[in-house]
């Protein structure tokens, strides 16, 4: 059962021999799809399938699909507009309606291809637009309202169609000084300041989330005494504030480890097993697979009262899964229609046939992971 607390990436295309040996082995709860893993719709399908083959448990089959930058079937389908685009597509009323329509089109893609859980919406308020955070066109607002607001309709809509939730980066992305793919953020902002801002939207919207990521950035007035503690790691973070203050039941889970932020410092195993003794329920590993058997082993040694708090808050949210649709292609390309459909809506005829020019934008590995 300690594989449950995984979430474990995919090489390529379809599984090999060796990963089908360790998933049997050691049954993650859950896997990420990314581009790497994209051909074809028919491709996607038969690989998340596979994927529930080798599983004992109904696995979490998670992407990151938000929109703009970040789509992961972006080679294979029409790009949805990004959150920053439908939040500048015009007043309230319009702006309310395409994201609805995102988080149900969106949803209905997903199902398509066997994903069970979408990993957002992003909850992080922009700061600066142009920050170099890997935050660039991601965010639903410039202040907590409007986060609440759209990222609402976002996730109501893609629960609504069958697709379960994932709200990130708790606490704050937003406020991070360079991008954490490649070096830890520190932030610098008291408690009550983000009390009264960046916190606001995970208290907000809690009854209708899924499940909660935490972030890789340092807050040093959350952890004064553990300078350079990622909040990943942070009890302080996870535990105190969002499980006890907050009062949030549902499940945890880690931003992915293989991040330069945590990687240049920890080593496998005593990351995975810093994060769950944190609070989170799940760790995740998104590119460096081949170590999943080291995480596993690390967990054995977590006390068992933690990781039973765990097992139950994953078994409890893998009930909400939705039970699987058969793949139809000509379903999957009137959804295409939609997407484009909506991109046309948002930015105009012109520029949403037109290919997002990125060239201007600094560069984050988010969007080609």
């Amino acid at each position: 059962m300690h594989g449950q607390l995984l979430l474990l990436g995919v090489n390529g295309l379809k599984l090999t021999h060796q990963e089908i040996s360790i998933f049997k082995k050691i049954q993650p709860g859950g896997f990420v799809l990314f581009g790497r893993n994209v051909q074809s719709p028919e491709q996607i399908r038969q690989l998340t399938d596979s994927l529930k083959e080798v599983s004992n448990i109904e696995p979490l089959i998670t992407i990151d699909q938000e929109g703009g930058r970040v789509t992961r079937t972006r080679t294979i389908a029409n790009e949805p507009p990004s959150a920053q685009q439908l939040r500048q597509a015009g007043d309230n009323n319009k702006v309310g309606g395409l994201i609805a329509r995102h988080g149900m089109i969106t949803a209905d893609i997903l199902r398509q291809i066997g994903v069970n859980m979408n990993l957002c919406p992003v909850l992080d308020i922009s700061y600066d637009d142009s920050s170099d955070n890997a935050m660039q066109g991601r965010c639903y607002g410039t202040n907590a309202q409007e986060v609440i607001s759209n990222a609402g309709v976002f996730n109501s809509n893609l629960r609504r169609r069958k697709v379960l939730s994932c709200a990130k980066h708790f606490p704050s992305c937003g406020l991070a000084d360079v991008d954490p793919h490649h070096a830890l953020p520190f932030v610098r902002k008291s408690i009550e300041d983000m009390m009264n801002s960046d916190l606001l939207p995970y208290n907000a919207l809690m009854p209708d989330l899924d499940s909660i990521m935490s972030c890789h950035a340092h807050f040093s007035a959350i952890d004064p005494d553990q300078p350079g503690i990622p909040g990943s790691f942070s009890k302080n973070l996870l535990t105190n504030l969002l499980r006890n203050q907050f009062g949030y039941e549902g499940v945890i889970m880690t931003d992915d480890l293989d991040m330069g932020a945590i990687v240049n410092t920890y080593g496998r195993g005593p990351d995975v097993q810093l994060a769950i003794e944190a609070g989170n329920d799940m760790a995740m590993i998104c590119h460096q697979t081949d170590s999943a058997e080291i995480a596993v082993d690390a967990i054995k040694n977590i006390p068992n009262h933690i990781l039973d708090d765990s097992l139950r808050r994953i078994e409890k949210l893998k009930k909400r899964i939705a039970k699987p649709i058969t793949f139809d292609r000509k379903l999957w390309e009137k959804y295409d229609a939609e997407v484009m459909q909506l991109r046309i809506d948002t930015l105009g005829e012109k520029a949403a046939r037109s290919s997002d020019d990125q060239n201007g934008e600094k560069y984050s590995p988010v969007q080609d992971y």
